[in-house]
């Protein structure tokens, strides 16, 4: 085993005897009370003859120990009162002392490629110390998360986290993502492949946020093996839920109308896509993504294929499939009475731009009628809020029991 000899009031250096293949190390008590110098009688210095030795084991040793499990430091003989493990960028990984007080275990896992240093100290006040480092990752997983930090969202916005390489162990990755609401909003994580192909999961409230609510989401995920790479370090996003919005749009009737606390505050007249075929808009709730304002529209893109390619005015995107409600004055002659796009929901260039000016992403759009071509599915955009709450938790990979309320904040 390798031992640290005893350091003294009087300064005496500490050694260490490094022996391979041992995780044991020998730590000298010293004593914490006298003086720091000898008052000539031998009474003010430590009694060094007196001093017992003590030894702590940690799990974890050498310069290629395996990342992903915690460490666990032992003391042979005494009382721990504090262990301290910090990587080499001052971190720190919490830990509990077990209740008979020989063993310290952290709360996290090691990360890969991290060195680290262990203190431990004793109900004596005498310390130990040791140090290793686990082996680099043969992949490092990382991810993007939705919405960005310090963004104001619509009560219908989710949390949204697609991982660049695949995550094949669900459970422990969504044991270490924690979200913290003001109002302790009940949500639930589920999982699904996104649009892009990716492993995506998503956190949606039980029913729409309320306005106001103040969001904040941890993923805890450095030293979290995901199945497809380590992932090495923490990501953390925080969220305000801005107003009461929600989009109703009619496709049967030709309407489209914003309500606000569940007031109308806009009617206004639209046509969506040509029933009976692709040209067909999708029903449901979908979300609004983003406020792209204005783009090229390509039918080719869509699979259309050389139907339009023009620039479009006031784009607000509903879908990854390319479903918008934009300005399309070219089909003024249609507006409130015959559905004759090519699957976005169009109206005029004042229409178009009062509600881009008034929506904000994040708010529902809420689109009935049976000239829809089907149901928006779950990973096209926001797809969640089409399926009860009950169907949606058991999406959780902790079966909709764990990690599904938002904890409030402090």
């Amino acid at each position: 085993m390798s031992r640290i000899r005893r350091h003294t009031p009087l300064g005496r250096s500490v050694r260490l005897a490094a022996i391979a293949g041992t995780a044991v190390l020998a730590a000298a008590l010293s004593a914490c009370s006298g003086s720091s110098g000898g008052s000539g009688d031998g009474k003010g210095g430590a009694d060094m003859a007196g001093a017992k030795k003590a030894e702590i084991s940690v799990n974890l040793t050498g310069q290629q120990a395996k990342a992903g499990q915690p460490v666990t430091v032992t003391l042979a003989a005494g009382k721990l009162q504090q262990v301290t493990v910090s990587d080499a960028k001052g971190g720190k990984l919490t830990g509990k002392v077990s209740a008979d007080a020989k063993t310290w275990t952290s709360d996290r896992k090691a990360a890969p490629g991290t060195s680290y240093t262990v203190e431990a100290k004793d109900d004596k006040g005498s310390t130990a110390k040791a140090a290793f480092a686990t082996a680099a990752p043969d992949k490092v997983n990382k991810l993007t998360m939705v919405p960005g930090k310090d963004s104001t969202v619509g009560v219908g916005q989710p949390l949204s986290i697609v991982f660049d390489h695949p995550v094949k162990n669900k459970a422990e990755v969504e044991k270490q993502l924690k979200v913290t609401t003001s109002n302790n909003t009940e949500g639930s994580w589920g999982w699904m492949e996104d649009y892009s192909g990716k492993t995506r999961v998503d956190w949606r409230p039980k029913e729409y946020w309320k306005s106001g609510t103040k969001v904040t989401l941890n993923a805890d995920l450095n030293g979290v093996d995901s199945g497809g790479g380590w992932f090495v370090r923490d990501y953390a996003t925080n969220v305000t839920i801005g107003k009461n919005q929600v989009v109703k749009v009619d496709i049967d009737n030709h309407r489209l109308k914003l309500y606000r606390d569940d007031k109308l505050v806009k009617d206004t007249p639209v046509s969506a896509g040509t029933p009976g075929g692709e040209k067909g808009s999708w029903r449901g709730k979908a979300v609004l993504m983003a406020k792209e304002g204005t783009i090229n529209m390509n039918s080719e893109t869509v699979g259309l294929g050389d139907a339009y390619n023009k620039m479009v005015d006031y784009s607000m995107r509903l879908t990854w499939s390319g479903m918008y409600a934009h300005a399309a004055p070219w089909n003024a002659d249609y507006f409130g009475n015959t559905n004759h796009s090519s699957g976005c929901i169009g109206m005029s260039d004042a229409n178009a731009k009062d509600l881009y000016g008034q929506v904000q992403v994040g708010d529902p759009f809420e689109i009935t009628g049976d000239e829809a071509k089907g149901t928006q599915a779950l990973n096209n955009g926001y797809g969640e809020w089409n399926l009860s709450w009950a169907d949606w938790q058991k999406k959780s990979a902790l079966n909709g029991t764990a990690g599904t309320s938002g904890t409030a904040s402090s």
